[in-house]
């Protein structure tokens, strides 16, 4: 009830400072009485889905609380998961200023933020000194200055150091902001770093005697032939999820609207029909053998039923909840 009134105040703000603004609110009052302007009592509907029980199918998609401090509020709202980061080994300040702007005549947002971040490490003690039992997910990925050809090196840090403190790890080579990254989505790149991946995994699991799920987040800007490929990778790697999709860089949903020509990874609703046809066609490769999580657009209940008829087992939100608040957490899963 009081978000149309805090969207409107934030709305006067740069995208940016807005953003600041609101995670310095969440990270100051998600374990004090004030979070009961967020809070929201979802109703338990567990879902099992790659050996976890999720109390809901609706979660945050990485990039809004990219280190990890604002989980305590963030679980108030009543999401089923979190994914936190994209994080990376060292800290970064990511692209300059200003890297993030609204299609408001379209519900969309541009950004090129350039996977801006503190540190795997200060992820972790935000992690270490939250109240968060719930779900949650670290979504991990390369520092700019890292050759790609060297990337895997930043994975497999980030891996190790996630991996006591993730329910699942996902792997984002699909960013849009960091050059040359989503070329590790494709053919022996791809698969180097996934048998890596795969192996190290098995060794923390040996190590800290628990299985994490590895998942992959792949673009919207594929090929049928691509996202054939990238289906039979994660099949021949026993990948354990796959989330689609990241941002998008086609432009023709937006063509002539202010800010449409800046450069960056479009999302919000300009990206709903893409990132459904993608999750299709996946799902269609993929045969149920690897579960989807489905993100892209999800502004409404009957977006987040489209993913999911598309063949979603679970959702993910960020624009959307920009746009519409903490309610539409409550309205998809009445839907779903």
């Amino acid at each position: 009830m009081y978000y149309p009134l805090a969207k409107s105040l934030l709305f006067q703000l740069a995208p940016e400072r807005a953003h600041d603004a609101i995670i310095s609110l969440f990270k100051t009052t998600g374990c004090t009485p004030l979070s009961y302007l967020y809070r929201r009592n979802i109703v338990h509907d567990p879902i099992n889905v790659m050996g976890i029980s999720f109390p809901n199918p609706v979660g945050l998609a990485a990039g809004l609380d990219k280190n990890g401090e604002c989980l305590d509020a963030f679980a108030a709202m009543g999401f089923g998961f979190l994914e936190v980061g994209t994080v990376t080994p060292k800290p970064q300040e990511g692209n300059e200023k200003p890297r993030l702007f609204r299609l408001l005549d379209a519900e969309g947002i541009i950004n090129r933020m350039g996977f801006n971040n503190k540190g795997i490490d200060y992820l972790i003690e935000q992690i270490k000194k939250s109240n968060f039992k719930g779900v949650l997910g670290i979504n991990i990925g390369k520092n700019f200055t890292t050759p790609v050809e060297q990337g895997k090196d930043d994975y497999l840090i980030c891996l190790e150091k996630a991996y006591p403190y993730a329910s699942y790890i996902a792997v984002n080579i699909s960013s849009p902001n960091t050059p040359g990254l989503r070329t590790l989505q494709y053919g022996d790149a791809l698969d180097d770093l996934l048998n890596s991946l795969v192996q190290r995994r098995q060794q923390l699991a040996e190590q800290h005697g628990k299985y994490k799920p590895l998942v992959v987040k792949i673009a919207p800007d594929l090929s049928d032939q691509e996202i054939e490929q990238i289906a039979n990778s994660l099949i021949k790697y026993k990948i354990d999820g796959v989330i689609a999709t990241n941002t998008t860089i086609d432009r023709t949903m937006v063509e002539g609207m202010r800010y449409a020509n800046e450069q960056g990874g479009l999302s919000g609703r300009p990206l709903q029909s893409t990132s459904t046809q993608v999750i299709k066609k996946l799902h269609g490769y993929l045969c149920d053998q690897v579960p989807i999580i489905g993100v892209g657009g999800i502004d409404s209940a009957m977006a987040a039923k489209e993913k999911v008829m598309a063949g979603a087992k679970l959702i993910q939100i960020y624009s959307g909840f920009i746009y519409r608040g903490p309610e539409l957490i409550q309205q998809i899963n009445q839907a779903i």
